[in-house]
């Protein structure tokens, strides 16, 4: 037997001090972050196989809302120090959860593992939502815009590929006093009025 050359031990000692860094930094992004401040962001979700973004609307989660939909609104909390965030409807006010048979619901409140989701950047540039929960399950729509079983959904779907887009808003309506605002509406000079014309009285026969 030969003996273990001090190299071998400090390479040894340098591979274990890295497989505990990672795993300390596995456990620290899996707990709730309770001492610093939590990051709010706010943005829309664009769905690649329905071509809408997700709304909430009470407790019914689709894909179906146009761009600027105020149920499209979405605020979304980080709740640890990795990507793990809660997603919740500004104008509903209810979070986007997953049921034990996998279907999207809309709740209240969002403190439980099944209202968080991991945030996934893929390499096609589009994001997956994995739920914290259910590990291997997914957010994922059909091209209707529903919601479509996360026990059958996969990370290289499409239908559980979506892409971050900012909120802007309603346009508002062309006729409205607030878009008005920021026109300036020059008026044609209307055209001169005719004279009108007195017809002379007929002569008495």
């Amino acid at each position: 037997m030969q003996p273990i050359s001090l190299q071998n031990l400090s390479i040894c000692f340098q591979l274990l001090m890295f497989s505990c860094q990672t795993q300390y930094v596995r456990d620290q992004g899996a707990m709730t972050d309770q001492l610093s401040r939590r990051q709010i962001r706010e943005y829309q979700l664009y769905s690649r196989t329905s071509g809408k973004h997700v709304q909430v609307n009470g407790k019914r989660i689709t894909a179906t809302a146009e761009d600027g939909n105020k149920f499209a609104k979405l605020i979304v909390e980080t709740d640890t120090f990795g990507s793990r965030v809660r997603i919740k409807g500004a104008e509903s006010e209810k979070y986007i959860c997953m049921s034990k048979r996998g279907k999207l619901v809309g709740k209240p409140h969002g403190k439980s593992k099944d209202c968080i989701f991991t945030e996934i950047v893929l390499e096609n540039n589009y994001t997956a939502f994995q739920n914290a929960r259910y590990e291997g399950w997914y957010m994922a729509f059909t091209r209707r815009g529903r919601p479509r079983r996360a026990s059958r959904s996969r990370q290289n779907q499409r239908e559980a590929h979506f892409i971050k887009r900012l909120y802007r808003g309603q346009l508002p309506f062309p006729n409205s006093a607030e878009r008005q605002q920021h026109f300036e509406f020059v008026g044609s000079p209307s055209p001169p009025r005719r004279a009108k014309r007195t017809r002379a009285p007929r002569p008495l026969t």
